[in-house]
Protein backbone atom coordinates (compact mmCIF):
# COMPACT_ATOMS: atom_id res chain seq x y z
CA UNK A 1 0.00 0.00 0.00
CA UNK A 2 1.25 3.30 -1.03
CA UNK A 3 2.32 5.58 2.26
CA UNK A 4 -0.08 8.79 2.52
CA UNK A 5 2.74 10.86 3.82
CA UNK A 6 5.24 11.15 1.56
CA UNK A 7 8.93 12.98 1.57
CA UNK A 8 8.88 17.23 1.66
CA UNK A 9 5.44 17.30 2.99
CA UNK A 10 4.69 19.21 6.16
CA UNK A 11 3.08 17.66 9.05
CA UNK A 12 2.15 17.95 12.39
CA UNK A 13 2.57 16.31 15.74
CA UNK A 14 -0.86 15.03 16.72
CA UNK A 15 0.29 13.30 19.93
CA UNK A 16 3.33 12.68 22.56
CA UNK A 17 5.40 15.19 24.15
CA UNK A 18 5.96 17.91 20.69
CA UNK A 19 2.05 17.39 20.42
CA UNK A 20 1.24 21.10 17.67
CA UNK A 21 5.44 21.06 15.76
CA UNK A 22 5.15 21.00 12.24
CA UNK A 23 8.00 20.49 10.43
CA UNK A 24 9.21 18.95 7.15
CA UNK A 25 9.60 15.28 6.47
CA UNK A 26 13.24 14.70 5.95
CA UNK A 27 12.86 10.83 5.36
CA UNK A 28 9.84 7.71 5.19
CA UNK A 29 10.81 4.76 6.55
CA UNK A 30 7.70 2.25 5.01
CA UNK A 31 9.36 -0.73 6.83
CA UNK A 32 8.97 1.07 10.43
CA UNK A 33 5.49 2.80 9.26
CA UNK A 34 7.28 5.66 10.91
CA UNK A 35 8.95 8.91 9.82
CA UNK A 36 11.63 11.16 9.96
CA UNK A 37 10.25 15.10 10.74
CA UNK A 38 12.66 17.97 10.65
CA UNK A 39 13.18 19.40 14.24
CA UNK A 40 11.50 16.49 16.19
CA UNK A 41 13.23 13.41 16.92
CA UNK A 42 16.83 14.60 17.70
CA UNK A 43 18.19 13.11 20.38
CA UNK A 44 22.24 12.31 21.84
CA UNK A 45 24.13 9.46 22.31
CA UNK A 46 27.51 8.37 24.29
CA UNK A 47 30.42 7.33 21.79
CA UNK A 48 32.61 5.43 23.28
CA UNK A 49 36.40 6.09 22.81
CA UNK A 50 38.08 4.85 19.36
CA UNK A 51 41.18 5.42 17.16
CA UNK A 52 38.88 7.71 14.80
CA UNK A 53 37.58 9.55 18.06
CA UNK A 54 39.96 8.75 20.83
CA UNK A 55 37.87 11.27 23.23
CA UNK A 56 34.76 9.66 23.07
CA UNK A 57 31.77 12.34 23.80
CA UNK A 58 27.99 12.49 21.97
CA UNK A 59 26.71 12.62 18.72
CA UNK A 60 23.28 14.41 17.10
CA UNK A 61 20.96 11.13 15.85
CA UNK A 62 17.99 11.82 14.36
CA UNK A 63 14.62 9.29 16.01
CA UNK A 64 11.70 8.20 13.38
CA UNK A 65 7.97 9.69 14.80
CA UNK A 66 5.27 6.50 14.38
CA UNK A 67 2.95 7.65 11.03
CA UNK A 68 0.21 7.47 13.47
CA UNK A 69 1.40 10.48 15.56
CA UNK A 70 1.64 12.49 12.60
CA UNK A 71 -1.17 14.79 9.95
CA UNK A 72 -0.30 16.28 6.97
CA UNK A 73 -0.76 20.30 7.01
CA UNK A 74 -2.96 21.08 4.31
CA UNK A 75 -3.07 25.30 4.73
CA UNK A 76 -0.08 26.51 6.51
CA UNK A 77 -1.03 29.67 7.41
CA UNK A 78 -3.76 28.21 10.35
CA UNK A 79 -2.42 24.93 10.81
CA UNK A 80 -5.14 23.03 9.59
CA UNK A 81 -4.79 19.03 9.10
CA UNK A 82 -6.09 16.53 6.69
CA UNK A 83 -6.28 12.68 6.23
CA UNK A 84 -5.39 11.47 2.56
CA UNK A 85 -6.82 9.91 0.50
CA UNK A 86 -6.60 8.50 -3.06
CA UNK A 87 -8.39 8.80 -7.03
CA UNK A 88 -7.32 7.91 -10.18
CA UNK A 89 -7.80 10.63 -12.49
CA UNK A 90 -9.05 10.28 -16.75
CA UNK A 91 -5.90 9.37 -17.59
CA UNK A 92 -5.03 6.93 -14.96
CA UNK A 93 -2.59 8.95 -12.83
CA UNK A 94 -3.22 8.14 -9.11
CA UNK A 95 -4.21 11.53 -7.18
CA UNK A 96 -3.39 12.48 -3.21
CA UNK A 97 -6.56 14.04 -2.06
CA UNK A 98 -7.03 16.02 1.09
CA UNK A 99 -10.61 14.57 2.58
CA UNK A 100 -11.00 17.41 4.92
CA UNK A 101 -10.43 20.08 2.61
CA UNK A 102 -13.53 19.45 -0.04
CA UNK A 103 -11.14 16.41 -1.29
CA UNK A 104 -8.76 19.27 -2.49
CA UNK A 105 -5.62 18.29 -4.92
CA UNK A 106 -2.73 17.72 -2.83
CA UNK A 107 0.83 18.58 -5.05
Amino acid sequence: MAQRIQKDDLVKIISGAKKGTTGKVLQVLNKKNAVLVEGVGTMHRNVKPSKLNPRGGTKDIHVSTPLNKVALVVDEKTGATSRVGYIKNADGTKVRLARQAKNKEIK
